[in-house]
């Protein structure tokens, strides 16, 4: 079968490379999302998906919008049967959908109907979900509604982060969407109709959606850093001063941190960082400053002035 791929990030690089080394398909064409620059030198950045289609002599289109008259025109000229979208970053429109034999699929990161929208691991890790999963479902018009071919599940970790989750699915449902692509190509293979029930979304995560609040209860604070780690990284401020936060552990019952602490407050030993939460205290892992390296807290502690009124807000 003739494929065509969308998709941009680092996630969506495993289920490429397994189509690319498949024998029973041929990916003709690649869309990503634009170069981008980075750097002092401003130097030219290609996606990670575009990076891995350059290596293997695969044709690249990189578009602002797949509304743009240049996809209509290389879909015709690569004439793919199927699309496979992971991670791709922007909206397919409806007459682009329909100008394929097969139409496009997509790899999602959650069990659909759960967790429909554009950070579905970040949710489930921040809702205390135990299993998530993945799933391969027909694109249409709506979001994320489309019938679904197939799905696997994958347990959450105590102490998974949204980097650490998403590197596991990327791989299993590298296998799942190759397995769904097979069975297209060879009949097999019918989509079922999502259920009503369970329905959630995810919204897009903004910079402002990562700070830290303190005042939650422990295990909340813990949830919503892992869940904004690694991007677009779990932060607060002391004093004018923003942090990027690494994990925390909770410390409710640890006889190390020093005394009752308010929330926010910080409770600072010679081996460790303690900050009140609205139940008991977390230990940070590591901090990074502005411009520094991210390190381990205690040694962030002795080279920062902190008095005992210190407080993360």
């Amino acid at each position: 079968m003739r494929l065509v791929f969308a998709g941009t990030p680092d996630v969506a690089v495993p289920t490429l490379r397994a189509l690319i080394d498949t024998p029973d398909h041929d990916v003709v064409g690649v869309i990503t999302r634009p170069d981008t620059t980075a750097g002092r030198g401003r130097r030219v950045v290609r996606s990670d998906v575009g990076s891995v289609a350059d290596a293997a002599g695969i044709d690249v289109l990189t578009p602002r919008r797949m509304s743009d008259p240049e996809v209509a025109q290389a879909l015709a000229r690569w004439a793919p049967d199927l699309g496979v979208v992971v991670a791709y970053g922007g909206l397919i429109p409806q007459d682009v959908l329909d100008l394929l034999p097969h139409g496009w699929i997509n790899l999602h990161f959650s069990i659909l109907p759960a967790w429909r929208g554009a950070a579905p691991v970040q949710a489930s890790i921040a809702a205390g979900d135990e299993v998530t999963g993945a799933s391969v479902f027909a694109l249409e018009a709506g979001l994320d509604t489309g019938p679904v071919y197939g799905t696997l599940t994958e347990p959450i970790r105590p102490t998974d982060t949204a980097g650490d989750l998403l590197g596991r699915l990327s791989e299993s449902g590298s296998g799942l969407t190759k397995a769904v692509v097979d069975g297209i190509a060879a009949g097999e293979l019918a989509a079922v109709p999502q259920g009503v029930d369970g329905i959630s979304h995810a919204a897009k995560i903004t910079v402002d959606d990562a700070r830290v609040r303190w005042d939650l209860p422990s295990h909340l604070v813990d949830r919503a850093i892992r869940a904004h780690t690694p991007a677009p990284g779990a932060w607060t401020a002391l004093g004018d001063t923003r942090l990027k936060l690494g994990a925390v552990t909770s410390a409710d019952d640890d006889p190390a941190v020093p005394g009752p602490l308010t929330v926010g407050q910080l409770g600072v030993t010679k081996k460790a960082v303690f900050v009140g939460t609205g139940t008991g205290a977390v230990r940070l892992s590591t901090v990074q400053a502005p411009g520094k390296k991210a390190m381990n807290a205690a040694d962030w502690a002795r080279g920062t002035r902190i008095d005992e009124n210190g407080r993360l807000a």
